[in-house]
Parts: structure tokens; sequence; C-alpha cells
């Protein structure tokens, strides 16, 4: 597909929030089928392949992904709340609705993690705590089973994020337990966390250090992080697409003119600065780990395209970026009417302005991490009305 499919001087496409809707549900199926099995054979568990085809010796002893399988509970939770308001399962009747299979893989993301919630990473932590909230809320609207064994999840992982974050390097949240890395992976969404769960100043503090050791002062955008090396304090200016996400998640959810200023002002620079060129599509960071960033950030755009706290052209912007990325993930899928055992149905690019049939061929493993990415894209955009 080529670049200027989606010129930014040009009207979008106009697809409707039911049409993202069926399109999402029809993602949802293809993830949950392909890439959902239980862990070891066991009843009741759900979790997901890091990619399809693979044997069941790699899917046990290998890489896992645990912060995958985080925002696989969250594209869950959006196909939940979607059912919660039509009465329609995403995947029919016979099948388990998307808050259960959320709630068996937040089950299962503890056996598999040798019986705890807790790692190495406060990443991974904070966005398995995010997605669980969610998931905590979805239940309690439902009257489902659950809202117990989030509640712990909630209590455990919250534990984690008050060791991590501190005062050295001025405030901030380290990214892993070694405790020598303070960066916008970790601390944005701990600062969303914090802010949803009631607990305002800490989430205020940890913004207030983002903006003032990690903000681009050019270019208006979340630079990755600040490392301790040698006794020293090393910048690490790489620039990220979804470390972009929780920042404006907590700008928002914190609120005031201040943070909706700053809200304002990342909406523009992310579309600025992190779409294609000459486009509205925000930009893909490939395979592996990167195949989830793009979704992420499209996820926070969403919340920004619908506040009505910012200036209506604010909201059209990120309105503009989500849909124009949702049509592109679309666009370039590759279908496989005539699938092979392990091949999902629906096979979505890693990066979307290039067709599925050229990042994934025939024949070539896919990753989990790609499909939510766009299974969670589409689900931004279910929530908007048309550009």
């Amino acid at each position: 597909m080529p670049a200027d499919a989606f010129p930014a001087d040009q009207p979008l496409p106009l697809a409707g929030p039911q049409e993202w809707a069926t399109r999402a549900n029809q993602a949802a199926r293809s993830v949950t089928r392909s890439f959902g099995r239980r862990l070891l054979f066991v009843p009741g568990t759900h979790l997901g392949a890091v990619s399809i085809p693979t044997g069941t010796l790699r899917s046990v002893m290998g890489p896992w992904h645990y912060w995958w399988q985080a925002h696989y509970v969250d594209c869950l939770v959006d196909a939940g709340r979607r059912e919660l308001a039509t009465k329609t399962k995403f995947d029919g009747d016979s099948r388990p609705s998307a808050g259960r299979l959320a709630s068996r893989l937040v089950t299962t993301i503890r056996l598999r993690n040798l019986l705890r919630f807790e790692n190495h990473f406060y990443d991974d932590m904070a966005w398995l705590a995010l997605s669980t909230l969610r998931l905590e809320k979805l239940a309690a609207e439902t009257r489902k089973p659950g809202r117990r064994r989030n509640a712990y999840v909630r209590k455990r992982l919250t534990l984690q994020f008050d060791s991590a974050s501190t005062d050295d390097l001025g405030g901030g949240t380290f990214w892993s337990t070694r405790r020598d890395f303070k960066n916008t992976p970790a601390t944005a969404p701990v600062a969303l966390y914090f802010a949803r769960t009631g607990h305002r100043e800490r989430a205020q503090s940890l913004v207030n250090w983002l903006n003032s050791k990690l903000l681009h002062p050019g270019r208006g955008v979340y630079q990755d992080g600040l490392r301790i090396r040698n006794g020293e304090t090393v910048l690490e200016e790489a620039v990220y697409t979804y470390n972009q996400g929780p920042v404006l998640g907590a700008l928002l959810e914190l609120g005031g003119q201040q943070n909706l200023d700053r809200a304002a002002h990342l909406v523009e620079a992310v579309s600025r600065e992190l779409t294609i060129p000459g486009t509205h599509v925000i930009r893909g960071d490939g395979t592996g780990d990167g195949g989830l960033f793009t979704g992420i950030l499209v996820r926070y755009l969403a919340l920004a395209g619908r506040d009505e706290r910012l200036p209506e052209k604010t909201r059209g912007t990120a309105r503009d970026l989500v849909h124009a990325t949702a049509e592109a993930f679309w666009l370039s899928r590759r279908e496989a009417p005539d699938m092979k055992v392990g091949t999902p149905p629906l096979i979505f690019s890693s990066h979307p302005l290039r067709p599925a049939a050229e990042t994934y061929p025939v024949g070539a493993a896919v990753e989990l991490s790609t499909q939510l990415q766009a299974w969670m894209t589409f689900e931004a955009a279910a929530t908007l009305p048309p550009a």
C-alpha cells in the first residue's frame, strides 16, 4: 500500500463505529482461536502463543512474553465492554465470553509465571495492573466472579510500584529490579495506574518528572529514559511511539488545565513527529516487542479523541490518527480462507502501510504482538465517531 494512501490533506475513510466493531470482532476471533490455548492442556486455562505455528515444547519452555499477555487481557476487556453494550458475544453463544477469557488469561499468567504476578520488569507489571484494573470494573458491571483475584493483583503489584518509584535521579520509576535505569516505559504506565487508583499526588509527581527530565523541548515528545552508567547519568534519547500513549493517558486522567494543555501539545507532536510522512498513519515499529508499539499509542489517542475537555482541533487530530492507522492495518491484511492448522484466518501486517503478504508471506511464523496491535487499533476506532 503506498504511503500516499492516506494523505494528511485529504478526507479519511468514513467507516463508522459499527463497521469498526465488526472488524474488531473479526480480529478478536482470529487471535483467540488461533493463538489462544490451554497451558499444559489444563482445563480452564488460557494463554496466547508467542507465535504460530509453534511446537508444544517451545510454547512451554520458550519465552512467553508476560507483557504481551497483559495487552491480550486489555484487548479482551475491550471486546467484553462491547459484549456488555450489545448483549452479544464476540465469538458466538457456544464459546466463552471475552470477559471469561480475560479472567482465565490472568489466572494463567500467574500459573505460567511460577505462581507469582511479580516479575523483574516494572513496566510489564504496570501493564498487567492496568489491564486487570479494567477487567475488575468489567466484572463489577457484569456481576461475574474474579473481582477478588483482580484486587489481589492490584495489591501485590502496587507494592512493587511503591518500591520502584523513588527519589533517585530526582524521581520517576525504575525499569527493572536492577534499578539502574528510570524511563518512560515504566514511569508512564505506573503514573496512569496511580491516577486511576486514586493516588493522584503520586501520579502527578511522576508526570512532573517525565516533563522535566524526558520531554524533548523541541519535538514535544518523550524520550526513553535516564540510565545510571559508571556512576554517571546518561540520557537515552530514543523516541518510541508507545511511550507517548500512557503519558497521554495519565495527563487526561489527572486533568487540570496544565495537564490538558500538555496533552493537547502531545497529540499535535505525535501527529507531527511519529506519523509516516504525508499521512495520518502512525509509523510501525517492526516485530517482537515493537509489534505492540503503534497499537498502544492508538489506544490512548482514542481517549483524547473522545475527551471534550480538549480543543476540538486536538480531538479531531486524535480521531484522524486513530482512523487512518486502523484503516491502514485493515487494508493491508492478508486473508487465509483455505487456512492450514495453526494459521490465523486474518493476518495483519507489522507495518500499517506494508501489505501483510510482504511482512508475513505464506509459510512465515506470525507473532502475537503484531496481531494484538491491529486488534487493539480496531477496538480504538470502534469507540470513536466517523472522522
